[in-house]
């Protein structure tokens, strides 16, 4: 898919909530961005002060531990919101009409499931770490200066809980396609070709898009 948005809009209620959900998803991926970003000033800290102080950056590995869940994992419902994730095209491009609203209604479907598992799995496993009795209300800490894991565990189940209401409000919309036939549903990102695609990139390369 394109990095331009394909998501159409209207006044619908399906389309309101998407507008509404995206505006978390935007927030999720800026603090993703925004970890991805620091990382060059904790690395520039940690060389800078290893080269001319012969003192490298006091928990440089804990931080980046740290920060690897916001990054790899909070922008991940805005990838699918936007229908940028990288996927297999060859075949599912060939469709159209119900036939193809019905291949993404039950991917979508078979996303949720996995998803669901995932929270329930990652949410139990921030469980294990959390505890208010103890110091930093942490059961177990990074290995160089003992930073509680927990914030960075918590990051998954909700990042992943989030992805599940995009796969839901998708679901709705790709079922809504298929049972009433539309030929370019809201909601949902809809499929370019490649030349679609070149065009959608050029002009948001030249601020149009």
């Amino acid at each position: 898919m394109a990095s331009a948005s394909t998501v159409l809009e209207d006044s619908s209620l399906l389309s309101r909530l998407d507008k509404g959900l995206l505006k978390l998803e935007t927030l999720f991926a800026f603090f993703s961005g925004l970890a991805a970003f620091s990382l060059m000033f904790l690395a520039v800290y940690s060389v800078a002060g290893r080269e001319f102080f012969a003192s490298p950056m006091l928990g440089y590995v804990d931080w980046i531990e740290l920060l690897m869940p916001v990054i790899a994992i909070m922008g991940v419902a805005y990838v699918q919101r936007n229908g940028i994730h990288i996927r297999m095209d060859i075949i599912i491009g060939q469709m159209s009409g119900r036939l193809l609203w019905a291949i993404e209604f039950i991917g979508i479907l078979l996303i949720l499931i996995l998803m669901l598992a995932l929270v329930w799995g990652s949410w139990a496993h921030f469980d294990r770490s959390f505890d208010m009795s103890k110091p930093l209300w942490s059961r177990d800490s990074t290995i160089d200066v003992g930073l509680p894991i927990w914030p960075a565990k918590l990051i998954v189940p909700l990042a992943f809980g989030l992805l599940c209401l995009r796969l839901v409000l998708q679901a709705v919309g790709y079922g809504r396609a298929f049972v009433l036939g539309l030929d370019r549903p809201v909601a949902v990102p809809l499929h370019q070709s490649v030349a679609q695609q070149a065009a959608a990139e050029a002009d948001q390369l030249q601020g149009r898009g």
